[in-house]
């Protein structure tokens, strides 16, 4: 190692700072795709669509709508069934909306909300 320098060829203040601006601009991309997530709402449906539900590119559940006519007292868990199975696709493609868009800036290296 050279005197003064890092191990692996870090030494001058150049490269230190052409990472600093790589580092603020993915950073700053970052935040524009948090940004664009939490505006982004995805709308899914289950049961013939009986039942929606909206979250946000965040998975933040926005909305449940449930159309009266899938409500039958005798067969509640019918629609506990439904309702869960459209926030859970809701929830995945908010996940899978994230990590596309977090992926495209991390090249990878994670950066997905769930």
């Amino acid at each position: 190692m050279a005197r003064g320098g890092y191990p692996g060829g870090f030494g001058g203040g150049a490269n230190m700072q052409q990472l600093l601006r790589q580092a603020q601009k993915m950073q700053a991309d970052m935040e524009k795709a948090q940004q664009e997530l939490e505006n982004t709402e995805l709308e899914v449906s289950s049961g013939g669509g009986m039942v929606v539900c909206k979250v946000t590119g965040k998975g933040e559940i926005k909305e449940i709508k449930i159309n009266p006519e899938i409500v039958d007292p005798d067969d509640v868990e019918m629609l506990e069934d439904t309702v869960c199975a459209a926030v859970k696709e809701a929830l995945r493609q908010a996940n899978e909306l994230s990590n596309q868009k977090m992926g495209k800036i991390t090249g990878g290296m994670g950066g997905g909300l769930f």
